[in-house]
C-alpha cells in the first residue's frame, strides 16, 4: 500500500513538473519545474530498486546539468535573444537534418528494436548476468544499447555547440 502511494506521488510529481516545464513562460521557472520532474523520475528509480540510477539522477542531472542550465539561462539575455532574428538562412541544413531524422525514425519503426543492435549482439542474447545492479546496468548500456547511448551523447554535443554559438554573439 505504501509503495503504491509513493509510486503515484512520484508519477504525479514527474507529470506535473513536465507539464509546467513546457507551459511556464519564465525560463528560470521552467528549469525549476524540470528539476521537480527529474526528482520524480529519481523517486521512481528508487522504487524499482535501481539505487545507482537514483543516485546518478540526483547527482548528475539535478545537481550538475540543471545547475548548468540555470547558469546559462541567467547568463544569456533572453529578452534580447527573443528580439533577434532566429533563423540564419540555414534552412537547407535544417531540412537535411529533419529528413535524416525522419529516415531514422522510419527505420526504427519498421524494424523495431533490432535496428539499434549491432549484428554480433543478436547472437549474444543470453540470460541476464549474475552480477549486481551496476554491472547489469553497464552491460546493458554498453553492450545492448551502445548505439542509442552514443546517439544521446552526440545529441548532447550538438546542444553544447548550439549553446556556445548562441553565447558567442555576446562575447
Amino acid at each position: 500500500m505504501t509503495e503504491t502511494v509513493f509510486f503515484y506521488s512520484f508519477a504525479a510529481l514527474t507529470l506535473i513538473g513536465a507539464i509546467l516545464t513546457v507551459t511556464l513562460k519564465n525560463a528560470v521557472h521552467c528549469a525549476i519545474a524540470l528539476i521537480a520532474s527529474l526528482a520524480g523520475v529519481a523517486g521512481l528509480y528508487l522504487l524499482q530498486q535501481a539505487e545507482f540510477l537514483f543516485a546518478v539522477q540526483i547527482v548528475l542531472y539535478i545537481g550538475g546539468i540543471m545547475v548548468l542550465f540555470l547558469f546559462v539561462i541567467m547568463l544569456v539575455n533572453l529578452d534580447d535573444a527573443a528580439k533577434e532574428r532566429q533563423f540564419h538562412r540555414n534552412w537547407l541544413a535544417g531540412l537535411l537534418c529533419a529528413g535524416a531524422t525522419a529516415g531514422l525514425f522510419t527505420l526504427f519503426l519498421t524494424r523495431g528494436a533490432q535496428s539499434l543492435k549491432l549484428p554480433a549482439q543478436a547472437a549474444q542474447e543470453a540470460a541476464a548476468p549474475a552480477g549486481g545492479n551496476v554491472e547489469s546496468l553497464s552491460l546493458m548500456l554498453f553492450r545492448d544499447y551502445l548505439v542509442p547511448f552514443e546517439l544521446a551523447s552526440l545529441l548532447l554535443l550538438v546542444a553544447i555547440v548550439g549553446g556556445v554559438m548562441m553565447a558567442k554573439k555576446r562575447i
